[in-house]
């Protein structure tokens, strides 16, 4: 800064108090209005949010703890090599107990917080009211779990799932109780959720088709702290096999109740059974005990790493835990295929059958935003673990 007018004899030129204070004061302010233009011409990195909602406490708290552990695990290793284009991926999860009306206050939540996408929920009686909200607010949902055909029947153009639906897990048990023969004595159990339903009404479809009908077919109210009179009517019923769509919960108990009994009908069920706390629950009454699931990923060697930094995290990933870290990667792998965060754009992507690789493998999705090629396969229960069968019946 060149500073003039300081004529005073004896003085110097530039040093004039009065003129270099002046000339100071021009020079910061130059400063800060360059440095305020340098920092407003740069593009701000806020963090991604990941939103994921889910049963984080009561007597399902073990499956959502899976969810949030998955989506957690991805978020921290996506971080670690860069995040997503240079910004930071945060998780924000919410809990909805797995009830409608929860689940619509946790939406609105997750999109009031900004929320690029949610991994969630966990139940279709969560995912489907769920997904509205998010379908109005222009997120896109990709669930690890809910397998209700209705999630992406009736589901909008933002809807994904990286799971087999019910009608699929159905159908398979239904070949697999009919294949026992004709007077196979069999009894068909639900808790009324949408889950349960669709998987049972499968399971009946199979045996109208073959001529069965069953001995028992009901709904039970879950939440109850026995089932004793249920138990008894599948025993007197002379009960061989009994198909229950419903949570862990409420299968230990009623197992527990039955092989009390004395009986020793092979029970079967979905992938709610996929978790330690059925075992922990139902002890020795679970030996034997048969589900439908998708193939466990933990076999592939890709998944290998990311089992191992789970494991010293002192976690274990069952269930649907690698299925919730593989939907933030196909979120992920989207949005840097569209080169942006652009719900439609990243939903319009998926659904076009692009192959993703993931930690559950080579997966791709068809335009309704179910997998475009589903595999199930069987599992048993057998002194404190499920293993999958092989090869599958």
């Amino acid at each position: 800064v060149l500073v003039t007018g300081c004529t005073r004899a004896g003085e110097h030129p530039y040093c004039h108090p009065r003129v270099c204070w002046i000339a100071m004061y021009r020079f910061a302010l130059c400063a800060a209005i360059i440095l305020f233009a340098t920092l407003v011409s740069r593009p701000v990195r806020a963090d991604i949010i990941v939103g994921t909602s889910g049963p984080f406490s009561g007597a399902n708290a073990a499956l959502g703890e899976q969810l949030r552990r998955g989506v957690q695990r991805a978020i921290d290793d996506i971080n670690a090599t860069g995040g997503l284009r240079g910004e930071r991926l945060v998780l924000k999860a919410i809990d909805d107990g797995c009830d409608p009306k929860k689940a619509v206050d946790a939406a609105t939540q997750l999109v009031s917080s900004n929320a690029a996408v949610v991994v969630g929920h966990y139940c279709s009686g969560a995912s489907i009211p769920a997904s509205k909200v998010y379908e109005a607010a222009g997120i896109v949902q990709i669930s690890p779990s809910s397998t209700h055909p209705r999630f992406t029947d009736d589901g909008g153009w933002n809807v994904l799932r990286i799971c087999p639906r019910d009608d699929a897990q159905g159908t398979a048990a239904g070949l697999r109780v009919v294949s026992r023969g004709a007077n196979t004595r069999i009894a068909l159990l639900n808790d009324q959720s949408p889950s349960s339903l669709a998987l049972v009404a499968k399971v009946r479809e199979a045996l109208d088709t073959a001529g069965i009908t069953p001995v028992i077919d009901e709904s039970y109210k879950p939440g109850a702290k026995e089932y004793a009179d249920l138990a008894q009517r599948l025993r007197n019923a002379g009960t061989d096999i009994v198909y229950l769509g419903g949570t862990y919960v409420e299968s230990a108990l009623i197992v527990r109740e039955l092989r009390g009994m004395g009986s020793s009908a092979q029970f079967i069920s979905g992938d709610a059974l996929v978790t330690e706390d059925f075992w922990n629950m139902a002890k020795e009454a679970a030996e034997g005990t048969l589900m439908t699931f998708m193939f466990d990923p933990q076999k592939l060697d890709e998944a290998r790493p990311v089992i191992e930094r789970f494991k010293t995290d002192g976690f274990v990933p069952e269930g649907h835990t690698l299925y919730a870290y593989a939907a933030l990667e196909a979120w992920v792998k989207a949005a840097e295929a569209t080169g942006g965060t652009d719900s439609h754009r990243i939903a319009s992507w998926l659904r076009a059958g692009n192959r993703i690789r993931t930690v559950t493998g080579e997966i791709a999705f068809d335009t309704k935003g179910d997998l475009a090629a589903p595999r199930i396969a069987w599992y048993r229960w057998s002194d404190g673990r499920y293993m999958e069968e092989t090869p599958a019946p």
